[in-house]
């Protein structure tokens, strides 16, 4: 039987050559079209030597296949989706231009007009441990942002099942391939070197796609949400410090109240190839190259509020190897396909 033939628009960008790495090695579908805005015509060995493996020139647009990956930032990925779809072409989006469903938010958080607001509706949200079922069925996903990734699947079990307050703190700190290839000033090395910074306090473009989900997984709590991202001088991965309260009477006090949620986080996700929680604070190394995201819940006992912190690889599990671990399901293969592996430690 022949292989599903799959595309990457911007194989040049972090996200684009990760995904490069990830279907070289997958034995269900063949990579067969590869764009770059800033080096058409090159092949992909001489733009980024790792990839030599891969004999396909950087081609101007796409040829035909049967799923496309968009790398491209967003406002662009859109314009660049749309014909893809129209030739019935699947499509996982990397970028946020189909992440939210109110089209007026990106008025607001991304400053431009959604052109085709109607797909917003259709785009299925592509968190597949939340998501799976809609997953499988779709023609169009939107990947998860790296921030919300995170945060979300530390704060879901919770969320869902109404044992927090809908006041809530999430911190993150990033690695600087987060901010992408684009040279700037705050992710210049001597700038950020031996530098910790926090940005975005007046909202960051990601706290919208928190909430939304959050919104899904518990209608009934009106969730605020503190969300305060952080640069730290490292190349990759994600750890996420989540605070909320606990709800009255959901949890017991004390020592026992600690061994009940983390018990109810195992159960919640129990069986899921990419989820562990852990019995020890997690760290960004220890997902390293990989697609899992490490979760530790535990309570304040003093304050009766619950910490959960979470760790994944930003351009793993909150970029490329989530957007694989999509295509294997809207493509019928298994779920974790070319994503097996152990984390580079240290």
């Amino acid at each position: 039987m022949e292989k599903p033939k799959v595309g990457i628009i911007n194989v040049t960008g972090y996200v684009g050559m990760e995904l490069a790495r990830l279907l070289q090695r997958h034995p269900g579908v063949e990579l067969s079209a590869i764009t770059g805005r800033s080096a058409v015509g090159q092949k992909l060995g001489e733009v980024l030597p790792h990839l030599a493996d891969i004999d396909l020139v950087i081609q101007p647009q796409l040829g035909d296949v049967d799923l496309v990956f968009s790398a491209l930032p967003h406002k662009t990925s859109a314009d660049a989706v749309l014909p893809a779809l129209e030739r019935g072409i699947k499509v996982v989006d990397i970028s946020a231009d189909f992440r939210l469903k109110d089209a007026e938010e990106y008025h607001k958080w991304y400053d431009f007009t959604h052109p085709e607001p109607q797909l917003l509706d259709e785009a299925v949200y592509g968190l597949v441990e939340l998501n799976r079922p809609a997953i499988a069925t779709a023609r169009l996903v939107a990947n998860p942002g790296c921030y919300p990734t995170g945060a979300l699947l530390a704060l879901a079990p919770a969320a869902k099942e109404g044992l927090i307050e809908p006041d809530i703190v999430i911190d993150s700190k990033s690695g600087v391939s987060g901010a992408g290839r684009t040279l700037s000033l705050a992710t210049h090395f001597s700038e950020a070197n031996e530098n910790v910074s926090a940005y975005a306090l007046d909202g960051h473009r990601h706290l919208p796609e928190i909430v939304q989900e959050l919104a899904k997984l518990n209608p009934g709590l009106a969730f605020s949400v503190t969300f305060v991202p952080h640069l730290v001088p490292m190349s990759r991965g994600i750890l996420t410090s989540c605070y909320a309260r606990l709800a009255a009477g959901k949890i017991s006090e004390g020592e026992k109240g600690k061994k009940q949620i983390a018990e109810f986080y195992r159960e919640f996700y129990r069986g899921e190839p990419f989820i562990r929680v852990t019995a020890t604070t997690p760290q960004t190394k220890q997902c390293w190259g990989t697609n899992l995201c490490l979760i530790y819940p535990t309570i304040d006992v003093r304050t009766g509020r619950l910490i959960v912190i979470s760790a994944i690889d930003n351009l793993m599990k909150g970029g490329a190897g989530q957007a694989i671990q999509n295509m294997n399901l809207m493509l019928g293969f298994a779920e974790g396909m070319a994503l097996e592996g152990t984390a580079v430690y240290p």
